[in-house]
């Protein structure tokens, strides 16, 4: 047995100054600390020198657990995981989140990594470290995978909880004064309900959850959101979502329990564009009153054909239009998320959308577009497409590291063709304003300077005219002079541990 009861879980960073607390490792860290074990929590976004810390804090530690989904904060948690190695190869590894519960096979079979922990964390997480502890076999966790002999061994799947089953999120080993000097603001994600009913076919949900929506009781939310607000001095909460209004009548109760406790946070939800279609005016105005800002939603296109291909076949674009109005008029922001680049989308359709959203937005100041090029996910129903649609799938866990929307081409939006959609979504990104959680730098100055480019970031949008981007050139410049907000990561379809999403 190991006298250990040290746990150290690293965070890589996601490349956004609007980070926060990591949900996932806050969960599995609760039935660990009940257990007596002493869990310390590494986070690269607020921890200059991550590496070297997580090598100190391993020298006394059982395990070492990095939480990751697809994306840039796989290279940190490649780089670090062999930091760990170099300094002690049989030191345990262990991966879990997203990532690792979509590809375990292909996770599990990078030399540095022993463990992955798939779906659900936190008994599997407190089982496999009592295993470590006690030098026991890992045959009897389920929902793991682990190394013996150089082979791959996985137990079988544990069964997912409801989500009013699972423990208490570890809130209080977060470093919010940290968080905020780097955000500019006391903020948090918290989750009221998992999963989406809908099966949006570039979504990865259903890979993790399967559709079985389930959520917590509104007492609940309302006790945890309050209490979590008032003990950290949080002026936000992320609801984290996957689709907060599958419930519409549970939304509005919880509306009307904040209202009655007198809470005095602000937060914000995501949920698909037809159930947010069913709030009425009196509806949002009674959600704004609790202190809901701002409802996201994932569009993602406007045109009928990508719809279709999309299976949004649910979404109605004059049911858009008169929930937007009735947003506004309610004080609540109505904010959308467009996926550029689907398999099937042409010049004509993307038109279609842009067209959309420069009519939303004129028609409806206040209302926000946030964009993003579409890449295949592992877990998303078009993912099992990649290779009939010509798309590389990486074959490797270090191979994910570039496989992001920002960066990515795809053999139908490649070269000058996908420059130009990326050019246009520079000038989408400045024809209209846009509030990011992150609250640093905004004065009167840099909104000043924003509008200077906006007017003519317009016209070109409405022309379809984007060579020689004089104003992208000129907002650069701008942003020199004067520290303009960063915007959210573009990638929206992220699990609940990154930036917030849309639905």
């Amino acid at each position: 047995m190991k006298e250990s009861k040290k746990i150290v879980f690293f965070v890589p960073s996601f490349s956004s100054i609007e980070a926060t607390a990591p949900l996932g490792l806050l969960a599995i860290s609760t039935p660990l600390l009940r257990a007596g074990y002493e869990v310390r929590i590494i986070d690269a976004t607020i921890v200059p020198d991550y590496q070297q810390r997580v090598l100190d804090e391993v020298k006394d530690a059982l395990c070492l657990g990095v939480s990751v989904v697809t994306g840039p904060m796989i290279k940190d948690t490649v780089d670090v995981a062999k930091a760990v190695k170099k300094w002690d190869p049989e030191f345990p590894v262990i991966l879990g989140g997203w990532h690792p519960s979509l590809l375990p096979t292909q996770t599990l079979e990078a030399s540095y990594v022993d463990v992955i922990v798939r779906g659900q964390g936190e008994e599997s997480t407190l089982e496999l470290v009592e295993r470590l502890r006690n030098g026991a076999p890992l045959d009897d966790v389920p929902g793991i995978g682990f190394k013996r002999d150089g082979k791959l061994t996985f137990t079988p799947e544990r069964p997912l909880k409801r989500l009013d089953k699972m423990p208490p999120k570890a809130y209080h080993l977060a470093n919010f004064d940290a968080y905020e000097r780097v955000c500019g603001r006391r903020w948090a994600m918290y989750v009221s309900s998992l999963a989406c009913p809908f099966d949006c076919s570039y979504c990865t949900n259903a890979g993790v959850y399967g559709r079985k929506w389930n959520a917590l009781p509104v007492e609940q939310v309302v006790e945890e959101t309050v209490d979590l607000t008032r003990r950290y001095r949080l002026e936000l909460l992320w609801m984290a979502d996957d689709n907060f209004l599958v419930d519409l009548e549970r939304a509005l109760k919880i509306a009307e329990g904040l209202i009655r406790v007198n809470a005095n946070f602000k937060w914000s939800i995501q949920a698909t564009t037809n159930l947010t279609a069913r709030l009425s005016i009196e509806d949002l105005t009674l959600l704004r009153r609790s202190g809901m800002q701002q409802v996201c939603q994932g569009i993602e296109t406007a045109s009928p054909k990508v719809m279709k291909l999309m299976n949004k076949g649910f979404q109605d674009l004059g049911d858009i239009y008169q929930c937007t109005e009735r947003c506004i008029r309610a004080g609540v922001i109505p904010s959308f998320n467009i996926i550029f680049g689907y398999p099937g989308e042409g010049v004509k359709e993307r038109r279609e959308t842009v067209n959309f959203m420069m009519d939303v937005c004129r028609r409806f100041p206040g209302a926000e577009f946030w964009t993003n090029i579409f890449t295949p996910y592992p877990g998303s129903p078009i993912f099992h497409r990649a290779r009939e649609l010509g798309i590389e799938v990486p074959r490797s866990l270090e191979g994910w590291v570039d496989y992001f929307p920002r960066y990515t081409t795809l053999p139908w939006l490649k070269g000058k063709d996908h420059q130009r959609v990326q050019t246009m979504r520079d000038y989408l990104r400045i024809a209209f304003d846009r509030a990011p959680i992150a609250a640093t730098g905004s004065n009167w100055l840099a909104k000043v300077m924003r509008h200077l480019t906006a007017y003519p970031a317009r016209w070109r949008l409405d022309h379809d005219l984007y060579e020689f981007p004089i104003e992208l050139w000129l907002n650069r410049q701008l942003k020199n002079l004067v520290k303009l907000p960063k915007p959210n990561v573009d990638a929206k379809m992220m699990g609940p541990e990154t930036a917030p999403s849309c639905t």
